[in-house]
């Protein structure tokens, strides 16, 4: 570790002695905000039109930019807002900051964030999609909840489980592969009621992008996908309030200034109510959630601001007050910007990050608690060294700790004995720095490496095998088993029993054809030393997250991709296709017959394999105009292959692939939305998606007077076909009122044709005729909402 920590920083302070001098280049900087708020915009362009040439605020609405001595034309865009043109003459360093006016048709404003003007065609970043908060809010959503999760599963190349399922895949992979990032916090479950909502709060989130590929190395930890999301700062010119009222739930947000121009909070709170009706019909159940975000804002001066956010959130099931389940999330961060000098912006961040999962079983008499705790310190520093070139570098340490789980009895008298599974604890280190390269007019590179480690900490007692194999295959009968211990060995918490260091490259590229049309490509290599093990097709708050260490590898992704992007008619009109082959080594699996609730080994029912996914993607956009949308199209394949350790061995299904259960052969979106008028806004969605794969049982033989099935192949079935079709309609009585109290209503048809789409298929024995039946299982119908949105 400590030669790759010298090679990074030798490389950066050449590449920085090297390519960072110009005696006649002149810098301009600054902040771009938002006129009313004072909130920072994220990804506004700076554009030079003579020069062809210009650049993008970072993530706190930072930008910096160096240009020969000369008197140009500057263009700032950003969708919503009125595009400011002004000259500069370069001729010293300067600091200019900006504010934008909100355009009036900002509610209504193009569908995907991110501008597909002549910069971004020749930017090398590519499989990266960004939302705006206000076309998430126009689509039509279940129950009237806005759901950020479910948005984004309109983009090409990411699907969900089906209904009330949670979190999300992309590109073939599982939900646990995708890093989750609010605040640069890491959100572990990011569901409300086991998928049916999402843990974002829209009024709260001011930015949201998805790497799928190309991710930038200062990313790490996951091998599918990055979901960075920012929440607001807050206003700090004035005090204001916006919230919903919706069927099942309601929120509400507060934000002014703490000192006007300087500081700023933000508070919202959002909570469902639908159990509270429940008692009306008899019914004993109760689901609900609740979450609150906040945040404060202040900048001591012109080079240096600080941020404090965070998030709270809790689900709550109860069943006759005979079992109740309780988990979320809880995450906190400091922030502190600095500015070095024009072209030397740095963010320093840490981070408390803890997901909690208990269960109070009262008709057996204990209580379950279980999660997970990591404590994140970042810091990283963007260089803009030249026009041509920008530097990211920084360093991220990680501590964790797991706790698979704690039993303990209710009440006394439960007889009930307490019972605590082994925690675990481990480091994650990683130093990053990436570079964006405009080689020459046509041609723009980005390249780096992360070098990351992982030290799995000791603990109280860790199992010892023979022949350090917890797992036996049985001849026999061909099946596994598990392993008896041969004893236990117990280590101080600062002893390591287990490391592994991986560097992790990243390049992509980008060639202009001409000035509509370029071709990218893109490869990056990544670890993931978390695990998730599941055994449903989801994941679910009971799934156990285990570290890397003695009996588990880390993940290894290796990704390549390749895209044509294309604009039409002065981008009213824009075209991406991609390409991706992924695969990755050491993918876990669990073997037939696993136990994995609160099993405190692990390793006798887990066994390392790979997995590989392959497609094409394919999203059409209309980007302006009173009709607005995109066609989302993806091709196609995600499969694992288990085999056995030695030719002895059967692994899982005869080492052969077989299709994991997030692969979707054709997956079909087609979100539009339409202004009518000033009054009214229709959007709508359309689904198309393969039936995920599954499991059936083929046969069936009796045992003692017990009728026990046997199983076919894993996952070598489908359930029926998913698809389904939503509308909605956005109503502004007054869309011109001058008043303060400023509402709209929302009218949705979630499932407008009541498509039964199968959630899963059950089979059993019908107990009047005796018959094996199948059973389809399905979540939602047709549904109808309405709720108010309204601001002052």
């Amino acid at each position: 570790m400590k030669q790759s920590l010298r090679f990074f920083l030798t490389t950066i302070v050449f590449l920085i002695t090297y390519l960072s001098y110009s005696q006649d280049n002149f810098t301009l900087s600054g902040t771009i905000i938002d006129s009313g708020s004072n909130e920072t915009l994220i990804g506004v362009n700076i554009i030079f039109p003579e020069l062809q040439t210009g650049t993008m605020t970072n993530e706190y609405g930072f930008y910096s930019i160096s240009l020969p001595e000369g008197t140009y034309k500057m263009q700032i865009s950003y969708l919503g807002y009125t595009t400011v043109t002004e000259t500069i003459i370069f001729s010293e360093n300067k600091t200019v900051n900006y504010r934008l006016l909100e355009s009036t048709e900002s509610l209504n404003e193009v569908i995907i964030k991110q501008d597909v003007e002549k910069l971004n065609i020749k930017k090398p970043q590519m499989s990266v999609n960004a939302l705006s908060i206000s076309t998430i809010k126009q689509m039509p959503v279940v129950l009237g909840e806005v759901d950020i999760i479910k948005s984004i599963t309109l983009l090409p190349g990411v699907t969900s489980a089906g209904e009330g399922s949670s979190g999300f895949n992309v590109r073939g992979g599982a939900a646990d592969q995708n890093l989750i990032l609010l605040d640069e916090a890491t959100i572990f479950n990011s569901s409300h009621l086991f998928g049916f909502f999402s843990v974002f709060n829209p009024d709260a989130i001011k930015d949201i992008k998805l790497y799928k590929g190309g991710i930038p190395a200062k990313y790490g930890g996951r091998v599918s996908s990055v979901l960075d999301i920012y929440q607001k700062d807050g206003n700090s010119n004035e005090f204001h309030m916006n919230g919903g009222i919706g069927i099942v739930s309601s929120r509400l947000l507060a934000e002014g200034p703490i000192k006007k121009e300087k500081g700023s909070f933000l508070i919202a709170g959002r909570s469902s109510y639908a159990h509270l009706f429940l008692p009306l019909f008899d019914i004993d159940n109760i689901a609900y959630f609740y979450d609150l975000n906040a945040k404060l804002s202040y900048r001591l001066n012109d080079n240096n601001s600080i941020y404090l956010s965070g998030y709270f959130g809790r689900d709550v099931f109860n069943i006759s007050d005979s079992f109740e389940n309780t988990y979320g999330n809880t995450v906190v961060n400091f922030r502190w910007n600095h500015l070095f000098s024009d072209k030397l912006f740095s963010n320093m961040s840490a981070i408390y990050s803890d997901y909690y999962y208990g269960l109070n079983l009262n008709f057996v008499g204990f209580d379950w608690n279980s999660g997970i705790q990591n404590f994140n310190f970042k810091y990283d520093l963007k260089h803009y060294l030249s026009n041509n070139l920008k530097l990211e570098y920084g360093l991220n340490s990680i501590y964790y700790k797991f706790n698979p789980g704690d039993i303990k009895p209710s009440t006394e008298s439960s007889g009930i004995n307490p019972f605590k599974l082994t925690d675990k604890f481990a480091f994650e280190n990683a130093i990053y720095i990436d570079a964006e390269h405009q080689v020459s007019d046509k041609l723009a590179l980005s390249y780096g490496f992360r070098v990351s480690s992982f030290l799995r900490l000791g603990q109280d007692e860790l199992n010892v095998y023979a022949n350090d194999n917890p797992l036996i295959f049985n001849n026999d009968l061909q099946i596994y088993e598990k392993a008896n211990p041969i004893g236990t060995e117990q280590s101080e918490r600062t002893d390591i029993i287990k490391s592994f260091a991986n560097i992790e490259p990243r390049f992509s590229l980008a060639y202009q054809l001409n000035e509509k049309s370029s071709i990218k490509a893109s490869y990056n290599r990544m670890t993931q030393y978390l695990h998730l093990l599941s055994n449903t097709t989801s994941p679910t708050p009971l799934d156990i997250w285990t570290p890397s260490g003695k009996y588990a590898k880390p993940q290894l992704l290796d990704q390549v991709a390749v895209g044509y992007f294309r604009t039409f008619k002065d981008n009213l009109f824009s075209l991406e296709v991609e390409s991706f082959y992924k695969k990755i080594q050491n993918r876990i699996d669990y073997v037939d017959g696993a136990d994995l609730i609160a099993n405190n080994a692990i390793e006798q029912v887990i066994l390392n394999g790979r997995a590989r996914a392959y497609g094409l993607e394919i999203l059409f956009r209309k980007n302006e105009g009173k009709f607005k949308g995109w066609l989302a199209y993806t091709l196609s394949k995600s499969e694992q292959q288990t085999p056995g350790r030695n030719s002895n061995e059967a692994g899982i299904n005869n080492g052969q692939w077989y299709d994991t259960p997030f692969d979707k052969t054709h997956d079909i979106s087609l979100t539009a939305s339409y202004e009518f008028n000033e009054k009214w806004t229709f959007g709508s969605n359309f689904i198309f998606q393969t039936g995920q794969p599954s499991t059936f049982p083929n046969g069936q033989y009796e045992y003692n007077g017990i009728t026990i099935p046997n199983y076919e192949a894993r996952n070598s079935s489908r359930l029926p076909t998913y698809h389904r079709l939503d509308l909605s309609a956005t109503y502004n009585p007054n869309p011109n009122s001058k008043k303060q109290l400023k509402g709209e209503w929302v009218f949705s048809i979630y499932n407008l044709y009541n498509r039964r789409n199968a959630a899963s298929i059950n089979f059993g024995q019908n107990r009047i005729t005796g018959q094996n039946e199948a059973t389809r299982l399905a979540i939602f119908g047709v549904i109808p909402s309405v709720s108010y949105n309204f601001k002052f």
